[in-house]
């Protein structure tokens, strides 16, 4: 039923092989009632089932009830016309005194309500007058509900939600849940289908025990539900109690799949590699500085999974400079010592080789053999090293794509690292991995995110986090200047390059600018300006066109680099001493850290210019200040989060970020914390095997995207 490289296979297949191997008593008649298509619904057909499934996400009662109130809205009855809050929707009763008809021209109509303390006006556009004489006929009592207004010193109500008679205030909601809607879909029509299809489903047995629940003044999720969906009074601190007892559920549901997707990827036995006594002595004395506390923490953690047999599955995650490579040579070399070898790959042909004269220069001093394939490796040297490779002599292979092609084969492969593997497809990395038998894997990640997106987004495997930077890296002076300085800038670009240094120019755009800031225009303007050759570099050009640009500014072929944000992450260029970013304004705040990230690689005083365009809104004012004041890539990403919320920064295909209809990432970190500890404990006690509850639960909550990530 499972392989060590699964991937690219949905959660659900997943859960469906579950219950086929750990088999569980299944709740037919729950899955059944939960899972029913829309239109199943009274009055609703294949026209308005398609609308209700674009706007809740899928097309069964689940999805229609999990679609969640943004707000709750108290139509309890006022005693009388001037308890009235302007701004606020409420319901009153009242006199109907007139009825004025629209006028010639006019496409207004209103009726005058009045009680013993004043009066009310209801006002319609375009209705029916014949249809509103009869609805408010003169002197009867009646019952009204919605937005109050003050118009010229009138309270007005325009188009009322509610129009009853006075003695049927019970046909108005007392509490009334407000929802995200779509065109054609009126707030009163989906919260009809939502309660019908809340009659229509039952809870079963929940999933949470007491004494959890009564620690956090928890309802059971069928109350949860209900209160969400028909709450019987106006009660903010309970609607957000039950926000909170949904947001655990929908914590517990994806931290427990992650745990199967563990226990799934941990059929196989992997390679035993155990560190040698004298291995860390012998690295640490071939390193050109003492390693940090950081990376030895990390050290210690890649040792001790990679000694077990249980797959490692290990993302290391580190802020710009904080010395990722040097931990992904000491796991190479431990797995070489032990006996493996060892499989490195990059995105790019120029990350690839200089990940592997990083990588080498930290393994030669130990003795260990190396090589680097690629698309432009020549053919006779392409030969010597398949060969080796196949014969075990080889120890680390680093490249490209060009490492999972059929004829490159590795005796002994115990350990697979990846570099930046967000621009690897899922098929890439199982073909690599699959060239052993469930090898050690460590990802390596230059994008510094809060922990609290870490844990949900990588949730199934190990966090290793380099927080601190090795002594000497040098510090990047960052300065802010309005566009109007632009002539300020090239002269002190001119002055650098002049002095043999090198400088990186990021712009917004491809071209079809009007401000010149395009990278085509850009690189034109400097031409002209500077007598260096200046290089140019964009996401248009073919992949052997970029590596070619970038190729020949890290040889100091051409003093100054026009790009886009493709050199975003790992280009290594340590002559490289200012970075220029036109229309900063424009750019996400960890994004602009990346990018400044590119300089002070080397022993020169290095700058990170933010040129933008005024007026600058506050938002890009926190963005510029926080990046100017602070160079700590954790304190970045948070802020970042923020400003822009976790979607923004990762963005949901890429990153594998779910969809989450209660857990709010702002503000739900502790539950996410929690809901990990209790999925391993729930796994460690039931050795596994689902519970009917726990079926139950991930059948209403799984999450089909948490397959992303580094797993292979």
């Amino acid at each position: 039923i499972f392989s060590p490289i699964r991937s690219d296979l949905q959660l659900n297949q997943i859960l469906i092989a579950y219950s086929v191997y750990f088999p569980v008593t299944q709740d037919d008649n729950f899955s059944h009632m939960w899972h029913q298509p829309l239109t199943n619904l009274n009055g609703v057909g294949d026209k308005l089932a398609a609308k209700l499934a674009e706007l809740v996400g899928g097309n069964t009662l689940k999805d229609l009830l999990l679609h969640m109130p943004t707000k709750w809205v108290d139509r309890s009855v006022v005693n009388s016309i001037s308890d009235l809050e302007d701004g606020e929707t409420q319901t009153v009763r009242a006199t109907v005194q007139s009825f004025s008809g629209a006028a010639r021209g006019s496409k207004i109509q209103k009726v005058r309500l009045s009680d013993d303390t004043g009066f009310l006006t209801l006002v319609f556009f375009n209705s029916n007058a014949a249809y509103l004489q009869k609805q408010f006929p003169p002197d009867q009592m009646i019952a009204v509900s919605g937005p109050v207004e003050d118009f010229h010193g009138e309270r007005q109500m325009t188009h009322p939600d509610y129009v009853v008679p006075a003695d049927k205030t019970d046909d108005i909601p007392l509490v009334e849940p407000v929802y995200p809607l779509t065109a054609g879909i009126t707030n009163k029509r989906l919260h009809g289908l939502i309660l019908q299809a809340l009659n229509s489903v039952t809870f079963g047995t929940d999933w949470l025990d007491d004494t959890l629940k009564t620690a956090r003044k928890w309802t059971d999720f069928g109350a949860a539900m209900n209160l969400m969906h028909r709450p019987p009074i106006y009660d903010e601190d309970a609607f957000e109690t039950a926000r909170i007892r949904l947001a655990y559920d929908e914590a517990l549901a994806r931290a427990i799949s992650f745990r199967l997707l563990r226990q799934d990827f941990n059929q196989n036995d992997a390679l035993k590699l155990v560190e040698l006594p004298d291995l860390r002595g012998e690295f640490n004395a071939a390193l050109p500085f003492a390693p940090t506390n950081a990376q030895t923490r990390s050290f210690d953690e890649i040792a001790s999974d990679m000694a077990r047999t249980t797959p490692m599955q290990r993302m290391l995650q580190g802020d710009v400079g904080s010395g990722k490579t040097t931990v992904a040579a000491f796991a190479c070399a431990l797995a070489v010592r032990a006996g493996a070898q060892v499989a490195v790959m990059a995105p790019t042909e120029v990350l690839a080789r200089q990940l592997h004269k990083s990588i080498s220069s930290m393994v030669e001093p130990l003795g260990i053999s190396h090589a680097c394939l690629t698309g432009g490796t020549k053919a006779a040297e392409r030969r010597d090293i398949l060969a080796r490779a196949d014969d075990g002599s080889l120890n680390i292979l680093c490249g490209t794509h060009a490492l999972f092609q059929d004829k490159v084969k590795l005796k002994n492969l115990g350990l697979v690292i990846i570099d930046e593997q967000h621009r690897f497809g899922v098929n890439d990395r199982a073909r690599l991995a699959n060239k052993g038998s469930a090898p050690h894997l460590l990802i390596m990640s230059a994008t510094p995110i809060p922990r609290s997106l870490a844990m949900t987004i990588h949730g199934d495997v190990d966090l290793s986090i380099l927080d601190e930077k090795p002594a000497g890296r040098q510090p990047v002076e960052t300065r802010t200047l309005s566009a109007a300085r632009l002539d300020d800038v090239i002269s002190a670009v001119g002055r650098a390059i002049n002095a043999g240094e090198q400088v990186f120019w990021v712009c917004p755009r491809v071209e079809d600018d009007e401000d010149g800031s395009s990278v085509i225009a850009r690189h034109a303007m400097l031409d002209d300006i500077y007598e260096q050759n200046i290089g140019l570099v964009h996401g248009r050009l073919t992949s052997d066109a970029k590596d070619s640009a970038l190729e020949r500014f890290r040889k100091h072929e051409t003093s100054v680099l026009v790009a886009t944000t493709v050199i975003e992450v790992g280009v290594d260029v340590p002559n490289a001493s200012i970075i220029v970013i036109e229309g900063a304004q424009r750019f996400g705040l960890a994004q602009l850290h990346q990018l400044r990230g590119r300089v002070g690689r080397g022993n020169k005083k290095s700058f990170c210019l933010l040129v933008y365009e005024p007026p600058l809104g506050p938002t890009a004012q926190k963005r510029l200040d926080t990046l100017r004041k602070s160079d700590d890539g954790f304190y970045i990403s948070e802020v970042d989060f923020e400003l822009r919320g976790p979607g923004d920064i990762l963005g949901l295909e890429q990153s594998g970020l779910p969809n989450f209809k209660f857990l709010d990432l702002t503000k739900d970190q502790g539950l996410l914390a929690t809901a990990q500890k209790d999925a391993t404990v729930r796994q460690s006690k039931s050795k596994g095997v689902l519970t009917k509850e726990e079926a139950r639960l991930l059948s209403l909550f799984g999450q089909s995207n948490v397959t992303s990530g580094p797993k292979v």
